[in-house]
């Protein structure tokens, strides 16, 4: 799909990202023929056409347009000498002060503040006002970009990129499943649909890059809360292990202080029984019965390849270890502060210790062996749960439930978005993608590609809905995507 000119233009001109940038250039002798803005559509170009992100691209991409389109940019000019045409040394002159405009003073391996406010706005200029409100939740991960320059030899330090650091990697060949690799860490949050609302398109909304020295957890975290200082809505956030394990204060106290809410995999040292609060068991980011069973509280998540007769037994035993939850009573307060009420009190089981619920039906699961001495959530009406209590585990959903499980099926919204940008037959970011080292070109040439790939997603998307409307025309149900995999027991199943 080649993404008309004007759209470009129409992104960079909406995100007023070229006058900030020109404000922070210094100003020259000479006139400077290219600008800020024209040097972005050239970046633009270049990565919509499915080009590397070499300034030698930008070049060729920019004097290759109408000659209407270069007058009009400023890529031919009328000089005392005669006509004028950009050359590739005013293109890497004009790129070097933006890079040097919006690079920190001491670089650190992390984004200034105006790199940083560059590509935000990048990404939300390239989102449709119909699709802004469309839904504010967001998936969230982060994956590998190598940087061109090599590791330092054995027993050094210095090498070509001195942001880039070791990190680690998961893969999914045959062989060892992790490695390392000298570079940054990508992170993004993209769009994808609520819980019980339609689909929409799975646009990257926000992104950032750090080196492999820092937490890309933290670095993450840093801009979502920004989304919420500029009046941007967060709603559910899903993430994996590798954002939940991490410190309360690292992820999940500052989203929740933005107004998010978690939907998370727990990480397998965070699962099962915590301590306890007033007595009750800290599990799962939730308070408990001290008479839950124990087998109940140590529930794992449903393996992927669980049969169907599974996931009935699955969904039974969390249903029954929600009869035992304490349930809340009150919503947060200003300090995070809430009140949670004994199951039994509730009326989802029958205790002897609150002899009102022995009056229930026997449907009810019944604690047969209650504490000796109760404890507090035994004896009071209500307890308080301060928000230091399962601070870095508590979520939407109780975990590992059937809807949390539904719910949490919407991340993989943001695997597909590194799989179009880490496409072979597209544009891919391996090494030697952009052969320009440091944080600050490397993560404005990524915002710049996602902003593009943003455009193919909604061509895609407008393409699908369209065919679904001329099928609902003819009375024909919305075409779904074939099942590719086939199992052993199907291959067995059918004729020899």
């Amino acid at each position: 799909m080649r993404i008309p000119l004007a759209v470009l233009e129409d992104i960079i001109d909406g995100s007023g990202v070229a006058p900030a940038i020109e404000a922070l250039l210094p100003i020259g002798v000479r006139h400077r023929q290219l600008t800020a803005r024209t040097l972005l559509t050239g970046m633009m170009l270049t990565l919509a056409d499915d080009r590397p992100a070499h300034l030698t691209r930008v070049h060729q991409a920019l004097t290759a347009l109408p000659a209407a389109d270069q007058a009009r940019l400023g890529i031919a000019e009328q000089w005392k000498t005669g006509p004028h045409q950009l050359t590739y040394r005013q293109a890497e002159y004009t790129f070097n002060l933006v890079a040097d405009a919006l690079s920190k003073d001491e670089p650190d391996g992390a984004p200034s503040d105006a790199l940083a406010r560059t590509c935000d706005d990048l990404l939300e200029a390239s989102i449709p006002a119909a699709y802004k409100d469309g839904s504010a939740a967001l998936a969230a991960d982060w994956t590998d970009v190598e940087t061109w320059s090599r590791p330092p030899p054995g027993g050094t330090t210095g090498c070509a990129d001195p942001e880039a650091h070791w990190g680690h990697r998961n893969s999914n060949l045959p062989g060892p499943k992790g490695e390392m690799f000298f570079g940054y860490y990508l992170s993004a949050a993209t769009m994808t649909r609520e819980e019980k609302g339609p689909a929409v398109p799975e646009l990257a909304r926000r992104m950032t890059l750090s080196s492999c020295a820092l937490d890309p957890v933290r670095a993450l975290a840093k801009v979502l809360t920004r989304m919420a200082e500029d009046g941007i809505a967060l709603g559910d956030i899903l993430d994996d292990s590798g954002y939940a394990h991490r410190d309360a204060d690292a992820w999940a106290i500052p989203l929740r202080q933005a107004g998010a809410q978690l939907i998370q995999d727990l990480h397998p040292s965070d699962r099962g029984p915590k301590g306890t609060h007033h007595g009750a068991i800290i599990a799962n980011g939730n308070l408990y019965c001290p008479a839950t069973p124990k087998p109940l509280l140590e529930l794992g998540p449903l393996a992927p390849a669980a049969t169907p007769e599974q996931t009935a037994a699955h969904d039974q035993q969390t249903a029954e270890l929600a009869r035992h939850k304490l349930g809340p009573v009150s919503a947060d307060d200003a300090d995070g502060y809430h009140r949670v009420m004994c199951p039994a009190v509730m009326g989802k089981i029958r205790c002897p210790h609150r002899p009102e619920s022995m009056t229930l039906d026997r449907g009810r699961p019944e604690i047969l062996t209650p504490p000796e001495h109760p404890p507090a959530c035994c004896t009071q009406q209500t307890i308080t749960v301060p928000p230091a209590v399962a601070a870095k585990t508590r979520q939407k959903h109780d975990y590992p439930s059937a809807a949390h499980r539904r719910s949490y099926a919407r991340r993989t919204g943001s695997e597909r978005t590194f799989s179009t940008i880490k496409d072979p037959a597209t544009t891919s970011i391996s090494r030697g993608w952009c052969r320009l080292t440091g944080v600050t070109p490397l993560m404005l040439w990524i915002a710049c590609l996602l902003a593009a790939r943003n455009q193919r997603i909604l061509h895609a998307w407008h393409a699908r809905q369209a065919g679904n409307d001329r099928r609902a025309a003819a009375g024909l149900p919305p075409k779904t995507r074939k099942r590719r995999r086939q199992t052993l027991a199907s291959l067995a199943a059918g004729p020899p």
